[in-house]
């Protein structure tokens, strides 16, 4: 017979191993991106920054589903870094303009390996994995609306 608290037991939350993968992933992400000298956020914002190339920090925001206040200090280390640059639209100042630098783009050729490496870290095979990625990204597009 079901007790009525079963909901509240913590191996009956979705939330809960999702919340674990991710802070154990980004655990295994560190030594690593250690050795380019970022941290994991530093790291998705660059590679937004590599496909993107020039990006408003809000549109940025919306890639990383971060607000700009944890975005931030995340820019200003990377631009201390000389990775990107940051200054005012033209056109309407209040809107700020990431730009990746020729240092911040020359990155891109060392940390090409680090996905693969992080492959080596999860056993899982490709089919999970896509299928993974696809459940993911439909719970992460169902709970931002």
């Amino acid at each position: 017979m079901s007790d009525i608290f079963d909901v509240l037991k913590l191996e009956n939350q979705l939330c809960f191993p999702l919340y674990a993968c991710s802070k154990e992933i980004v655990k295994r992400y560190k030594p690593f991106l250690d050795e380019i000298d970022l941290t994991y956020t530093q790291y998705i914002t660059m590679m937004v920054m590599w496909q993107q190339k020039e990006i408003n920090v809000k549109t940025l925001g919306e890639y990383l589903y971060l607000d700009s206040g944890t975005l931030t200090p995340v820019l200003k280390k990377l631009e201390a870094k000389e990775y990107i640059s940051r200054h005012r639209s033209k056109e309407d100042e209040r809107n700020l303009i990431i730009t990746i630098t020729d240092k911040g783009e020359a990155l891109k050729n060392v940390a090409v390996r680090i996905p693969e490496e992080m492959s080596s870290c999860i056993s899982i095979s490709s089919d999970e994995a896509a299928l993974l990625h696809k459940l993911l990204y439909r719970i992460l597009n169902q709970v931002t609306i």
